[in-house]
């Protein structure tokens, strides 16, 4: 009895294993998952745009934000979203369950709602969902943002 809970133990561990290995690589580079997908929002409600160029390609792609209009490079997006994020000082932002993740040749495109609770530095609490797709394509062995739109519903 003893031996067969230490085998079941040791598989038990090695699944658990294989599967922890899998994700960190799938989120690392082999595919575009939803705990990707979380990461790169976490990493905005650091509201340190500059952390965030490392998922975004660099050079000339089109960035579709909630103000202004358009940003032609990371460049622009990242000096842009700096002075709005400037005002806060607090932030949380959640991939919602309706994610979809597609895979079309050599790139992805997600769509999904993200909840957001974001704090002013005055204090006041902003609470609601953004609109997001964004299309990733894999260079240098990570999956990048190439496109993206964050657009916020008019109510």
């Amino acid at each position: 009895m003893m031996k067969r809970m230490a085998v079941l133990a040791l598989v038990v561990g090695v699944v658990i294993g294989g599967i922890a290995q899998k994700t960190s690589k799938a989120t690392a580079g082999g595919a575009v998952d939803k705990a990707y997908l979380q990461k790169i929002w976490d990493g905005w409600a650091t509201l340190d745009a500059a952390g965030q160029k490392q998922y975004y390609a660099q050079g000339p792609h089109v960035f579709f934000d909630i103000a202004p209009l358009k940003y032609a490079s990371w460049d622009e997006y990242q000096a842009g979203v700096t002075q709005v994020l400037s005002s806060y000082k607090a932030a949380k932002c959640t991939v919602n369950d309706d994610a979809q993740i597609h895979k079309s040749g050599d790139a992805y495109w997600v769509t999904s709602t993200v909840a957001y609770e974001m704090t002013q530095k005055s204090g006041k609490v902003e609470m609601g969902k953004f609109r997001w797709t964004a299309v990733f394509e894999k260079q240098d062995g990570k999956w990048l943002i190439v496109h993206e739109h964050v657009s916020e519903p008019i109510q």
